[in-house]
């Protein structure tokens, strides 16, 4: 059995939606196909389509096996590329995981960019801030918050932010506005909780190598950014939050106001991690690369 051919007519039954389309694409018979989705099925144990006499549709392991079959036959056809020494477009998907307030406001925005230098490529964004396992759920790359999660992953810097403590006036026009960070411990906060671990974070402050650490006890506490500063604008209490545009233009519109400028809170690093491999394909490498080099 030639694996590869059998993958090639799975892959093309999948995208056609039916053997004949298959057939004619692939230029060959119709019974040929058959017999190698059929060789594919038998190899691998599973049955990769519901046939009917109307309509051929993917199983759910058929689902799962075209995920890995696409990106495997992209990665076949980069390598014979790179064997024969021609120089090939960025071309094919790159599965992403971003932060939703990232992809939201500071990715989708600079897309265009990206689209103008590689528009062969297809991007999935998937929107999240958990901990992904890229081997096993077939993400490429993800751009994340913090401290590196996973050691095993190579991690490139895009930015650092930092961050700043912010309410809303409504909010202190009722409770006052804090002249210390001790004066911090008698509001109330909007905390921000990992979405990794469930930890609730305390407020840092550090000047002239001063750093407290201060508690405050939360009316809300978020695992979104987005959600974190909407909350903040609703006037449920003090936050913080990394200084972004997005906070920029909230500062702008008064709709929050920095509390204690004079007092730094620490930097959020900014990385976009993948695995560590000899050949990473030409197509995520060009996202990577696109990423670091725009600065988003």
């Amino acid at each position: 059995m030639d694996l590869l051919r059998t993958m090639g007519a799975f892959r093309e039954v999948a995208r056609r939606g039916g053997f004949s389309a298959a057939a004619q694409a692939l230029r060959v018979s119709n019974a040929t196909v058959t017999a190698q989705v059929q060789q594919l099925e038998a190899h691998l144990g599973v049955a990769l389509f519901h046939r009917t006499t109307r309509r051929v549709t993917l199983t759910t392991d058929g689902a799962a096996a075209l995920e890995r079959v696409e990106r495997l036959l992209e990665d076949v056809d980069e390598l014979q590329e790179d064997v024969r020494g021609r120089t090939r477009a960025a071309r094919g998907r790159v599965r992403v995981d971003v932060p939703a307030a990232f992809g939201r406001h500071i990715l989708a925005p600079a897309l265009p960019s990206f689209f103008s230098k590689h528009p062969h490529v297809q991007l999935e964004l998937g929107s999240s801030d958990r901990p992904v396992d890229l081997f096993r759920e077939g993400i490429d790359c993800v751009v994340r918050g913090g401290p590196v999660f996973d050691d095993s992953l190579i991690a490139r810097r895009l930015k650092t932010l930092p961050i700043v403590t912010l309410a809303s006036p409504s909010y202190l026009r009722r409770a006052g506005t804090p002249k210390t960070p001790d004066d911090c411990r008698a509001h109330r906060a909007v905390n921000f909780f990992s979405p990794r671990s469930g930890e609730v974070f305390a407020f840092d402050f550090e000047r002239d190598g001063q750093v407290l650490e201060v508690p405050i006890p939360h009316a809300v506490a978020c695992n979104d950014s987005d959600t974190l500063l909407a909350c903040g604008v609703a006037g449920l209490g003090l936050l913080q939050a990394p200084r972004s545009a997005q906070v920029d233009a909230l500062i702008a519109q008064r709709k929050l106001v920095q509390v204690l400028p004079a007092w730094t809170c620490g930097a959020l690093p900014v990385a976009v991690l993948y695995p560590p491999t000899r050949h990473l394909s030409a197509r995520v490498r060009a996202f990577v690369d696109w990423l670091v080099s725009a600065g988003v």
